[in-house]
């Protein structure tokens, strides 16, 4: 039953990309906007200066109810020593509320810093933020997920879950972008380019 709602769950997001507007991402050998944030701990986030400690791989993943993301963040977590040890932090970003990243944390064990991206100025600088239609979001709510109370005032918006690498410099290194948010790209294919 379970495998029977994701399949559909996957269906009716691909359906959504073909009816509304697709973001493409940031490319290799952009420049990285800088933001500035606050992760789980109250800790201030600031691009820059992460990057003058060295590389930073940043994670863009849909919200706590998603199994895909909940495993790609668990996997990242598993290996954390090894993206630390290549001198690189590890953030991930979301537009779910702050409850709700507690509530990520609590299903992934993450460590390191997650970002409640709130009015989408992240997502919407790396160009991977994208509407659901509303008869979408219907269905989703029919599956138990509310983006609405989940994300807050960012609504129905979610990002195409995608990985960048970005440089000391701020260039962007590594672009994983995938519309279909059951592939995740592997923990060895992320620090092959670290």
């Amino acid at each position: 039953m379970k495998k029977t709602i994701l399949y559909i769950l996957l269906l009716v997001t691909i359906l959504s990309f073909t009816t509304s507007t697709t973001p493409e991402g940031l490319n290799l050998n952009e420049m990285a906007p800088n933001f500035t944030s606050t992760d789980q701990n109250g800790k201030t986030i600031i691009l820059k200066e992460l990057l003058k400690k060295g590389s930073v791989v940043m994670v863009f993943y849909r919200g706590e109810w998603c199994p895909y993301c909940n495993k790609q963040l668990m996997l990242l977590q598993d290996s954390l020593a090894l993206i630390t040890k290549k001198g690189a932090s590890l953030i991930a970003v979301s537009p779910e509320k702050a409850e709700n990243i507690a509530k990520t944390i609590q299903k992934t064990r993450a460590t390191y810093s997650v970002l409640s991206d709130d009015s989408l100025k992240i997502m919407s600088a790396y160009k991977v933020a994208f509407a659901l239609d509303e008869k979408t979001t219907e269905k989703y709510k029919g599956y138990g997920i509310n983006l609405m109370e989940t994300n807050g005032s960012n609504g129905n918006n979610l990002p195409v879950p995608a990985v960048y690498i970005i440089n000391k410099e701020g260039k962007i290194i590594y672009r994983y972008f995938d519309v279909n948010y059951k592939n995740r790209v592997s923990v060895s294919e992320i620090l092959k380019h670290l």
